[in-house]
């Protein structure tokens, strides 16, 4: 059974990712929750705190659903691995609309508000940092700022393809493809061809 925080923090993502970060009202949330608005306050102390724990729960979820291969499993090669956890980001299944919705609706919100911009600049370096490891296992002879740009090029691309596939502006089979293609550029690059 879910603890109280976590109940609360799947219903905030539920909301986010249906109404946007504006339509996110405590007493809306505290019903969604099953909850009463005072526990939310208790622990979250304002609509600042449910936001910025709302945003560390997408990531943990995120982290999950894209790193979590059974423990008997046999080990990935770099390069599959690297291609199974940019892919596993475009899944569908609800938890990984909800998900993706939701971060995207934050990344709309951030650009009025400066709290969650530094949030969720600082949850985009670590995936972008992520990737660049990934590459780096790939191609361990790249110099880190390459990695590092092209990790950046990677999660910045899936972010969008993400949102359009969400909105039906793109097949999730296309927006797949268009993410092998992604990487197999930025590998081609690293090796400086």
């Amino acid at each position: 059974m879910a603890t109280r925080t976590t109940q609360i923090l799947e219903a905030a993502a539920r909301l986010i990712a249906r109404r946007g970060v504006r339509g996110l009202r405590v007493e809306e949330l505290a019903t969604e929750a099953g909850v009463s608005t005072g526990l939310i306050y208790y622990h979250f102390k304002d609509r600042t705190g449910i936001l910025r724990h709302t945003l560390e729960f997408i990531n943990d979820r995120a982290e999950r659903y894209t790193t979590g291969r059974a423990a008997d499993a046999e080990p990935l090669a770099p390069r599959a691995e690297l291609e199974e956890i940019l892919l596993l980001e475009l899944q569908d299944t609800p938890e990984v609309r909800e998900n993706s919705a939701a971060w995207g609706e934050l990344r709309a919100s951030a650009v009025f508000d400066q709290v969650l911009r530094e949030d969720l600049a600082r949850a985009t370096l670590v995936w972008g940092q992520e990737v660049a490891a990934l590459l780096g296992h790939v191609q361990p002879m790249a110099p880190a700022p390459a990695l590092a740009a092209a990790g950046e090029r990677l999660t910045a691309l899936l972010e969008g393809l993400s949102m359009r596939w969400l909105s039906g502006g793109l097949d999730l089979g296309h927006a797949r493809d268009l993410t092998r293609g992604a990487i197999d550029a930025e590998l081609a690059r690293l090796q400086g061809k």
